[in-house]
């Protein structure tokens, strides 16, 4: 094997397996599916950068990797095929159908060889996705199709594959006999969350807390300042990235560790359309950006003037603001138990040792004249124990397994934690914070 491939292989594995991911209907590690896109590459072509890329094609949208880790790993040409095999779009951009959308047109730029390997992803998925959740094929299906108009350029055997296994699984879910399926967007019985329309709320979580909160102050330079210069100036001011100047108006970016050059012109980046937002974007958008690029760049009065990091989401403002939707999460919890276990019944489904604790803190509290109810005495994790015990609970959750259940319980609660004790959240919990980011986005949507 290829060197590259093998360490392409070996980072992805690595990746996903470090957030114990899986595929959604078998459990399977989500290996199974890189290595069967993988081959599917394989088997058309000898290109060790596209067979690399095949291999981490969803690692920057699924893991904490992020486009600029695979660059320093595997280069340049492999950075930028996973970069075309990655969705820009993000939760504010609508529903399924504008999301949908943006994604074809970010596909449709691609190159032949990213496409190629888009084709053996859509392959992969197109079988499993249609034996398990027919329903949801019947979305998947019609994206599909739009997908195929798109990526014609890819290699001529995949493309009939796919063609062929787009036809034989419509014929199965009965696309044909289902023409609003073209219309309607997919949406999942379950969310894990309820819906949160409720104006204050929307305020509170997505428009108090806004992009300018976090931001830092971007240096700028001329394109023709000396490398010697601009590498002196960002060490001078402990910044690792500054914008790039063109006639005056800023054109991309420099990092510390790009600058090579006797000039900046040689060794500046362009922004790309999914790595800037606006200063008053929510924090979840912010959070987008970040699982895929290094740097969120924010632009203040039409121009790009500030940058945030993963680093800035350990400041205090993101952490009360993910504080605050954990605490929505467990008071979501506690209205579920309630329904689901009237009259105090879900104390059956704990064990002795757990409820005797929550017995004894409810007796402490109240001695010191507190009144609480005794399921304001559990932890987090007890709480979220007896909703997975019942299966209308875990349905509610949105799980489809109990395992599942038990491994995102566990993340939030690491992530309340890390927050309670001043904890670095990114390092530890990044996953976390940008799935549970991306589901209070869903949540709060009209």
């Amino acid at each position: 094997m290829n060197d590259l491939v093998e360490r392409a292989r070996e980072f992805a594995i690595s990746a996903h397996q470090r957030i114990g991911h899986q595929r959604k209907y078998s459990q399977q590690p989500y290996q199974v599916h890189l290595e069967a896109v993988a081959k599917l590459v394989a088997s058309v072509t000898d290109d060790p950068e596209m067979i690399a890329a095949a291999w981490l094609h969803d690692t920057v949208e699924d893991t904490p990797a992020t486009l600029g880790d695979i660059e320093n790993q595997f280069g340049t040409g492999v950075a930028e095929l996973v970069e075309t095999l990655t969705d820009i779009s993000k939760a504010s951009d609508g529903n399924r159908v504008l999301r949908k959308r943006l994604d074809l047109e970010h596909s449709a730029k691609g190159s032949a060889r990213a496409k190629t390997v888009k084709l053996a992803d859509l392959i992969d998925n197109c079988s499993d996705i249609t034996d398990h959740d027919e329903r949801f094929a019947q979305v998947y299906l019609v994206e599909m199709d739009a997908l195929l108009q798109v990526l014609r350029e890819g290699h001529s055997e995949l493309l009939k594959e796919a063609e062929r296994l787009h036809a034989k699984c419509s014929v199965k879910v009965g696309l044909s006999d289902l023409p609003q399926a073209t219309q309607e967007p997919w949406k999942p019985e379950k969310v894990g969350f309820q819906k949160f329309n409720d104006k204050n709320f929307k305020r509170l979580f997505m428009d108090i807390f806004t992009a300018k909160d976090i931001a830092e102050g971007l240096l700028s330079f001329d394109a023709n300042t000396s490398g010697e210069q601009a590498a002196a100036d960002l060490s001078q001011h402990c910044s690792s990235v500054a914008s790039v100047r063109i006639g005056g108006l800023v054109q991309g970016y420099v990092g510390a560790a790009d600058i090579t050059a006797d000039s900046l012109v040689g060794c500046f980046r362009p922004f790309t359309v999914d790595q800037v937002v606006n200063s008053t974007a929510s924090f979840t958008d912010v959070i987008h950006v970040l699982t895929r690029h290094d740097y969120c760049f924010v632009t203040l009065l039409g121009n790009v003037g500030g940058v945030i990091s993963r680093d800035d989401i350990n400041k205090p403002m993101v952490r009360m603001w993910l504080f605050g939707i954990v605490t929505m999460v467990e008071m979501g919890l506690v209205k579920m138990l309630h329904n689901i276990f009237p009259d105090d019944s879900w104390q059956q489904k704990m064990s002795s040792g757990r409820l005797q604790k929550a017995l004894d803190i409810q007796a402490e509290r109240q001695r010191r004249n507190r009144y609480c109810d005794l399921m304001d005495c559990l932890q987090l994790s007890d709480k979220a124990q007896v909703l997975i015990s019942a299966p209308e609970g875990l349905a509610r959750l949105g799980f489809e397994s109990k395992g599942t259940a038990k491994r995102s319980i566990k993340e939030l609660e690491s992530l309340r934690n890390h927050l309670a004790h001043a904890q670095d959240i990114v390092q530890h919990d990044w996953p976390q914070i940008a799935r549970l980011s991306m589901r209070i986005e869903e949540a709060t949507r009209s």
